[in-house]
């Protein structure tokens, strides 16, 4: 019996040790890198709805609406491959008080303009070939994946310069990285003011005035760093 706690006391005693020799003094941070761009692209989301009590006569006047949104797309240069359809909804709606049914039929389309230059244009021409909704417009960059890196590069940096500035203040200093996790965050592109973007028509743009005000968008990345600390 006395053997056997000898045994495991000797066991336990040895994970023990282990445990103390392999723990690794450290100091995790985390660092973020920012790059901000000016965007040189947009997402438009626009829709054409129309309600009534007949929804065949509904569809025909959205094919025809949407047919001649297309077309002047086309016209703008814009390749068949920026151009999306998102959705085609027809709803049906009981009216209890005249106790008849309506209809609402809804056609979403997506442009991806790759040529900011050619905004105005485009949107008053959508709106002009019968566009009644603009669900919203998104802008980005096209160098984002580039600009992504830069910014991870910006975010490892920051991270040093943070694991450096608390070693320093205990009279230590780091070594090399023992792990490295980004911080996963979905990106969107940044969207237009809505009343803007509902704002715009074709009376407005007579005067050739300016309707938007790009800015910068934010290119962000945030990684958490662990470095030995000695």
């Amino acid at each position: 019996m006395k053997t056997l706690q000898f045994i495991l006391f000797f066991l336990v005693s040895t994970l023990v040790i282990s445990q103390k020799t392999d723990f690794q003094p450290n100091v995790a941070v985390t660092g973020v890198g920012i790059i901000n761009v000016i965007p040189d692209e947009a997402t438009i989301n626009v829709q054409v709805e129309n309600k009534g009590e007949n929804p065949k006569l509904l569809k025909l006047e959205n094919d025809r609406i949407i047919n001649t949104v297309l077309n002047f797309i086309k016209e703008m240069d814009i390749n068949d491959s920026e151009v999306k359809t998102q959705y085609i909804r027809l709803n049906k709606n009981y009216d209890y008080k005249t106790k008849t049914y309506t209809y609402i039929a809804n056609q979403s389309i997506a442009i991806n303009l790759k040529d900011l230059s050619k905004y105005e244009h485009l949107m008053n021409g959508l709106l002009e070939s019968g566009i009644n909704r603009i669900d919203g417009v998104y802008f980005s960059s096209s160098k984002e994946k580039e600009l992504q890196s830069e910014a991870r590069i910006k975010a490892m940096q920051n991270a040093k310069k943070k694991a450096k500035e608390y070693a320093t203040v205990l009279n230590q200093s780091i070594g090399k990285a023992l792990s490295i996790s980004e911080f996963s965050a979905n990106s969107y592109p940044r969207p237009l003011n809505n009343k803007v973007g509902m704002a715009m028509s074709s009376d407005y743009s007579e005067n050739n005035q300016q309707t938007i005000s790009l800015g910068n968008i934010e290119i962000k990345a945030t990684v958490n760093v662990s470095f030995i600390l000695n």
